[in-house]
């Protein structure tokens, strides 16, 4: 098979004009370019970016690096979630502008990521963030996401078309079983998916705490990685922590967190205060041990606490009334 002959183009780096990076979240989703969002299956990637969505519908963000400067409007493909039952039920939890959020119909033809109606949809809706969830979905017929060469064009033209929309598009993904893999190689599908992606972030379990959820960002082309961050899946919610002291390790080798175990010590001494209440220091030492946390950790706590011992009749006791815990 002959090759077609194409004339040589060269692009002088001189014609270029240097621009600057614009972020939806600094440094975790920039505008313009492809954002993964990964982890395993009902860890809280979509409650994470659903909830990210309402409140940018809103034009307000979690903290100061995510501060938009007005509502923004949302394209959300989903192909696991019923839009009635599921989807809208989660928008109104997290209080959501459901006017500008928007979901490109499917019934006629399915949506996959070289589908023009992306870029189409993208322009009329004047959309800043595009979702698609998860992205196995969104293949086309007949892909093999293992498969670079079936991939690479794919996510190329994704890309080109962030770039030309200024679109943030983020793309929701699972994480396969090879266990003891870096956190490139845990996610689904051809490595070309991490490789075309600026920003990748992994969002996982916190062990030992079982509503919390880590998010920690495990690749970033544009900026210095963001500090980890964390947020609580509670009876009214979901509620975002901030910044928080784990690992991608800590996470997927499902280990308890150093900076966690400080946090729990803390926990574990403000359940035991009350009006008035001294306890015996080696009773507490004690009950502390059987909730796995160690002597010098319990005393980091209690420093940091701000709370005092006593010593009465030989015995040390430490003060947990309420003003001082």
């Amino acid at each position: 098979m002959e090759e077609q002959n194409i004339e040589l183009k060269m692009i002088n780096m001189a014609d270029i004009m240097a621009s600057q990076v614009d972020w939806l979240w600094y440094p975790f989703i920039p505008y313009g370019k492809l954002t993964i969002i990964q982890g395993d299956p009902g860890d809280g990637k979509s409650t994470l970016i659903l909830n990210i969505a309402a409140r940018l519908s809103k034009g307000e963000g979690f903290e100061e690096d995510m501060t938009p400067m007005e509502p923004m409007n949302v394209i959300y493909q989903t192909a696991e979630d019923g839009l009635a039952d599921t989807v809208k039920p989660r928008l109104e939890q997290a209080g959501a502008d459901c006017s500008r959020i928007s979901i490109i119909d499917e019934s006629e033809k399915s949506i996959s990521m070289v589908d023009e109606r992306l870029e189409e949809a993208i322009v009329r809706q004047k959309a800043k963030l595009l979702i698609l969830d998860p992205i196995q979905a969104y293949l086309g017929g007949g892909t093999d996401m293992n498969r670079a060469n079936e991939t690479r064009d794919m996510t190329k033209k994704l890309g080109s078309l962030a770039e030309k929309t200024g679109c943030a598009i983020v793309l929701i993904g699972h994480m396969n079983k090879a266990g003891g893999n870096k956190a490139a190689y845990r996610g689904m599908g051809s490595i070309d998916f991490f490789a075309v992606a600026r920003s990748v972030i992994l969002v996982g379990r916190i062990e030992g705490q079982d509503n919390m959820r880590a998010v920690i960002q495990i690749k970033n082309n544009l900026a210095a990685f963001g500090h980890a961050k964390a947020f609580e899946l509670c009876e009214e919610g979901f509620r975002w922590c901030g910044d928080y002291e784990i690992t991608a390790d800590e996470v997927l080798g499902g280990i308890i967190p150093k900076g966690s175990k400080l946090e729990q010590a803390k926990q574990f001494l403000r359940e035991l205060s009350g009006d008035n209440v001294k306890i015996l220091s080696t009773e507490i030492i004690e009950q502390a041990k059987q909730e796995g946390i160690s002597k010098r950790t319990l005393e980091t706590a209690k420093s940091e606490l701000g709370i005092n011992a006593k010593k009465v009749n030989n015995s040390w006791y430490w003060d947990l009334s309420n003003d001082e815990a």
